[in-house]
């Protein structure tokens, strides 16, 4: 299975995503591809927010390696499931999906359309973010397995 996860940057949410999923997809050797990409292009090839960094480190979790990127739509191609974390991202994504195909791929990370809050105005809101995205992944984790 290939899971991409998508916000507005790929600095703060995306990247813990990608990162808590691929730890936790490794541990259990389910050979699953986990990637991530944002709608924006201001931060391509930037490592992840200093921030996302810490709260990952502080819980075990190692991002730093992490590069932003665009989200294109040849990425419909590669990947099976589309996690986007809000609704403008859900927006951004279908705009550029060419078939119905693509449009099916297309989720929220979140059930039920939830969002995850951008923290990148709020350093206070890394560390539940954090959560958040951790508690997700675990639950796609054996939704999916």
């Amino acid at each position: 299975m290939k899971i991409l996860m998508v916000c507005l940057g790929n600095i703060c949410r995306s990247p813990l995503a990608e990162g808590v999923m691929r730890h936790l997809v490794n541990e259990q050797n389910l050979g699953w591809e986990i990637a991530s990409a944002g709608t924006g292009n201001w931060h391509i090839g930037s490592a992840p927010d200093r921030r996302s960094v810490a709260v990952a480190k502080e819980f075990g979790y190692d991002i730093s390696a992490q590069r932003a990127r665009l989200f294109t739509s040849h990425l419909f191609d590669e990947f099976d499931h589309i996690l986007v974390m809000d609704k403008n991202n859900y927006k951004d994504v279908l705009r550029l999906a060419k078939t119905d195909e693509h449009r099916k791929k297309v989720e929220f990370f979140l059930a039920d359309q939830g969002e995850v809050i951008d923290p990148y105005h709020h350093s206070h809101l890394f560390e539940p973010v954090f959560k958040e995205v951790e508690a997700r992944c675990k639950k796609l984790i054996n939704q999916w397995k």
